[in-house]
């Protein structure tokens, strides 16, 4: 068995950490803003260092191909993003990126053999903070293996067109252009050149570190559903009209929340659901609301489960404290499933290294959820302290994610030598 470089490992999340840099141990680092081509400069320094051959593709996706001494077969590809949320941490999606590096680093400083072409890859703008939507590059290569609700919104022509939330004259379109990445369509992911796909991630969740577990084995993505739950009231005067005759959309909500918190509660203990978004109209503090629109995401692996949890939505009270109601699908998801052979290679990793594991799924979506359509793929996980994610205080030591590099490495050298 072979095993990654910790202090490679460290040296790399100092370096990267240093791009966006908050100030306050976390990152903003926007996809194909300056701070991310910095952090691609170094990427594209790091794998020409060891002869890896760099690429793109026309959605500024960057391949680092290290040659296998048979290049006619379908390359192995690890990849994950370089781009972060506003104020996020220094491990979501870079830490694939960073244990792609030091796999081929490894394998090129202990002259590692391998037959495969193996690849380590960027993918561009996976989090959509300053281009929406999330997953934008996957979902356009990706697009004609996607479930059709899924892939009509990620339409080429669409996302090119997306704007940025911070200046909504500047297009996605123009950022790719003047990044100096944008490559040929014909450089992009595809099942006939490549054989499969591994995305090492850290967890963002704290199963893992309760656990006392090192590494996760990803079975599978969440199928999940979002609606939209509304209430219909009537607006008066916040002052001049007396409680019994209100009409209040906003108190209505509030009970809808509450009923749904309490009937899905009742449910398999292994749901998650969540309100992360409200619109409150006319949003004015001396008029009584007169409607309001909640989210409603759910998430778990069993479909069953999922159509139980659109059967309590479907039975909200039709009124409530004087208010009509309603519901709206937004969207859905089925569950993505791993490739079981890949699942099983990183499974064998994992044991002869002897880092403690176990099976885990992910409640959030990744690149490598697209590709999983397209080709054979799996992910890896290694813990996030105290669960966090998406925030500064994200944080994994340095150990783990060697160990998740370690095991990476293996399991593909383990579907190399198939």
């Amino acid at each position: 068995m072979y095993k990654c470089s910790e202090d490679r490992m460290a040296d790399k999340i100092k370096t990267m950490s240093q791009f966006g840099d908050a100030g306050h141990g976390g990152i903003t680092r926007y996809s194909l803003s300056k701070e991310n081509l910095m952090a691609r400069a170094e990427f594209k320094k790091r794998m020409e260092a060891i002869g890896a051959k760099i690429k793109t593709d026309d959605m500024a996706n960057m391949y680092a191909t290290l040659e296998g001494s048979d290049p006619t077969l379908p390359a192995i590809v690890m990849a994950s993003h370089s781009d972060s949320v506003r104020n996020g941490g220094n491990y979501d999606g870079i830490l694939g990126v960073m244990g792609a590096m030091e796999v081929l680093e490894t394998v090129a400083e202990q002259k590692i053999p391998h037959k495969h072409n193996l690849v380590a890859m960027i993918w561009t703008n996976e989090e959509g903070s300053l281009y929406p939507p999330a997953m934008m590059s996957s979902g356009v290569i990706c697009n004609d293996y996607l479930p059709e609700e899924i892939g009509k919104k990620f339409k080429h022509e669409d996302m090119l067109a997306s704007t940025s939330v911070l200046d909504k004259t500047k297009t996605f379109k123009e950022a790719l252009e003047a990044s100096g990445y944008k490559g040929d369509v014909a450089n992009r992911l595809n099942p006939k050149d490549y054989k499969a796909m591994f995305e090492l991630h850290i967890e963002q969740g704290p199963i893992l570190e309760a656990a006392k577990n090192d590494i996760g084995i990803v079975t599978c993505v969440l199928g999940m559903i979002n609606y939209r739950i509304k209430a219909f009231g009537q607006s008066d005067h916040a002052g001049t009209t007396p409680m019994p005759y209100r009409k209040d959309a906003l108190y209505a909500a509030a009970k809808l929340l509450q009923y749904l918190h309490d009937e899905l509660d009742k449910l398999d203990k292994a749901l998650v659901y969540t309100t992360g978004e409200i619109v409150c109209h006319p949003n004015v503090h001396t008029v009584i609301p007169d409607f309001v629109e909640f989210s409603i995401d759910a998430r778990h692996e069993d479909p069953k489960v999922i159509e139980q949890v659109v059967e309590v939505i479907k039975n909200i009270p039709k009124e409530i404290v004087g208010c009509t109601t309603g519901y709206e699908r937004a969207w859905s998801r089925d569950t993505v499933y791993y490739d079981e052979k890949l699942i099983g290679y990183v499974t064998e990793a994992v044991n002869e290294l002897g880092y403690s594991n176990q099976r885990i799924n992910s409640g959030a979506g990744h690149d490598a959820q697209f590709v999983s359509y397209m080709m054979p793929t799996t992910m890896i996980f290694v813990p996030s302290k105290d669960g966090h994610s998406h925030c500064e205080e994200e944080f994994t030591p340095v150990e783990q994610c060697t160990k998740g590099a370690s095991v990476l490495l293996n399991a593909v050298l383990k579907c190399d030598a198939q």
